[in-house]
């Protein structure tokens, strides 16, 4: 069964080659050309990701993505022309997974949707392995984590995050080596673009978000995951 990408962009021209070469590589594809009826065509689709233009009429990519994750953790692409890294990292904070700034070559944006779509999959699960941690449940067939029994409906890049962490506790990961393990292809970003989405992933995860216990901060180095003597 193909995947359904919602793509939302106001560049007719830019739209309709984005289209033909992600149907090319078996997507079914829906263009929204303004922001609101991009919200209401993912309220009616449900699709399984989102090519999301920041530059947009009616709302803009900003507001779009902050409903978007209002109502599910569908993954999704941001799409923009603005190189500063304020605004990328903004983008990051309201729950996009990646971003991609123009000009771009479609090729790249059909490879970083495959990429995000098999973190979906859970392509690296490891049949049965569940991972218990204190009253943390981190499920790889589900690609979700839940705590006390509750889902905790992280992104796929939240998701990914907590894995490569959990898997090793105490290990110290940098911010350069957790992008490598989350993106899985040569990413364009800044590392600090990692903090963004441990900042969500502590929001989702943490009882206490200021004061973490699962993800810890290894200061001027990066992040690593608690050890039973941690507690």
């Amino acid at each position: 069964m193909s995947r359904t990408v919602l793509l939302v962009e106001d560049e007719a021209e830019i739209a309709d080659v984005l289209r033909r070469y992600l149907e090319r590589d078996g997507y079914r594809v829906l263009v929204a050309a303004d922001g609101v009826r991009a919200v209401d065509e993912y309220q009616r689709l449900r699709p399984d990701l989102v090519l999301l233009d920041l530059m947009l009429p009616g709302l803009d990519g900003f507001e779009v993505c902050r409903r978007i994750r209002q109502q599910g953790s569908t993954p999704i692409i941001m799409l923009t022309a603005r190189d500063e890294e304020a605004d990328k990292l903004v983008g990051l904070e309201l729950g996009a997974d990646d971003y991609i700034t123009k000009p771009f070559s479609p090729r790249e944006v059909v490879a970083r949707v495959r990429a995000v779509l098999r973190r979906v999959r859970g392509s690296e699960a490891v049949p049965g392995e569940v991972l218990r941690v204190q009253d943390l449940e981190i499920d790889p067939g589900r690609v979700d984590a839940y705590r006390d029994g509750r889902p905790l409906g992280l992104t796929p890049t939240e998701f990914k995050l907590l894995l490569t962490l959990a898997r090793h506790p105490g290990r110290v990961f940098t911010r350069m080596q957790l992008l490598d393990q989350v993106q899985g292809y040569a990413y364009e970003g800044y590392e600090r673009t990692i903090d963004a989405h441990i900042k969500n992933l502590r929001q989702k995860l943490e009882p206490d978000s200021r004061h973490p216990r699962y993800v810890l901060t290894v200061h001027r180095v990066g992040y690593r995951f608690a050890e039973e003597r941690d507690a």
